[in-house]
């Protein structure tokens, strides 16, 4: 089995968060794996994934919990497990646009209520509650 160390965000704009999809048409949160960067801590990873996915400049409010899951990789031959360590970020601005290159296909703000709606997995599901509670908490007055 592979195991891979990933990073990622959940960035929101006001009461909007941005969701990305891939080319198997799942919603999620932009996120990807580490690779023979030693140098870059979890944070700055998560920060220029989301950057580099969907050209959104975010800044990182605070961590936000880990998940897992695993996957057969057809071209590996092999199971892999993913461990992603999740950070809330915030951004100013709306605008993004998806890195097809990064396999995100399609990207957007959207209302944190409709995104429950539209995010794939239960666990990103209640990640986006999770988030959304500290990201409230950390821009109270």
């Amino acid at each position: 089995m592979i195991v891979r160390n990933c990073s990622g965000g959940i960035v929101f704009a006001g009461d909007k968060v941005l969701l990305v999809c891939n080319d198997k048409q799942e919603w999620g949160f932009p996120k990807g794996a580490i690779k023979g960067n030693g140098n870059l801590n979890m944070p700055e990873f998560a920060r220029e994934r989301v950057k580099t996915e969907t050209g959104v400049d975010a800044r990182v409010i605070a961590p936000c919990g880990k998940t897992n899951y695993e996957f057969y990789s057809v071209s590996r031959r092999k199971p892999v497990h993913n461990n992603i360590s999740w950070f809330v970020m915030e951004t100013s601005d709306e605008v993004c646009e998806a890195d097809p290159e990064t396999g995100t296909i399609a990207c957007r703000f959207e209302e944190v209520s409709k995104a429950l709606d539209e995010i794939t997995y239960s666990q990103d599901k209640s990640l986006l509650m999770m988030a959304y509670q500290k990201f409230r908490e950390s821009t109270k007055d």
